[in-house]
């Protein structure tokens, strides 16, 4: 499978919107609150255009009775798809079937992985030059490995994960200290 890679499009944030609506209809109370993460998210950077979002579900066990709504909105289900306690749902385009929107729920208690992939985003959002590093080095290997699924993901692993532990120490230190502003 190819990976392409487009320049930033602030379109993607609508898209973003318009398919939140939908979620925010198929979940209702159940949902807690919902985030557009990843590489769509980071304003001024290529990406995949396909756009991640993140539901916050009040309790993950209650997501499964909901299946059929997500595929009455035509998404396909993918179960936990390698990480405990989340569900992963996918959605085509018909007319191309090029996927469109990757949709990763977990339950409001699970702040590691909801707390790892908020802090990658806004990490990359307040420091553009790290971005513009993330950026270039996903170029790099689109045009390396011919835009090889598996290479290109290979390759940006290291990068990804040192930056997410920066991210994640940047992210609580500053909660503690919009906690302790708050409080003041």
């Amino acid at each position: 499978m190819k990976v392409n890679i487009e320049k930033y499009n602030p379109y993607w944030v609508n898209l973003f919107a318009n398919e939140s609506n939908n979620i925010k209809r198929i979940l209702g109370d159940e949902l807690h609150s919902i985030h557009h993460i990843g590489s769509t998210s980071i304003p001024h950077i290529s990406a995949k255009p396909i756009i991640d979002i993140m539901p916050i579900v009040n309790n993950i066990d209650n997501v499964d009775k909901y299946n059929l709504a997500f595929e009455e909105f035509d998404y396909d289900m993918h179960g936990e798809y390698g990480i405990v306690n989340r569900r992963y749902f996918t959605k085509l385009d018909k007319e191309t079937n090029k996927k469109l929107y990757h949709v990763h729920l977990y339950d409001r208690k699970d702040d590691k992985n909801i707390i790892r992939h908020l802090a990658f985003r806004d990490f990359l959002i307040e420091f553009p030059e790290v971005a513009k590093e993330y950026e270039d080095l996903k170029m790099t290997l689109i045009n390396k490995y011919c835009g090889d699924k598996e290479k290109y993901v290979n390759g940006k692993n290291e990068f990804v994960k040192m930056t997410e532990k920066l991210a994640i120490n940047w992210y609580l230190q500053k909660k503690i200290t919009d906690y302790n502003s708050y409080q003041k």
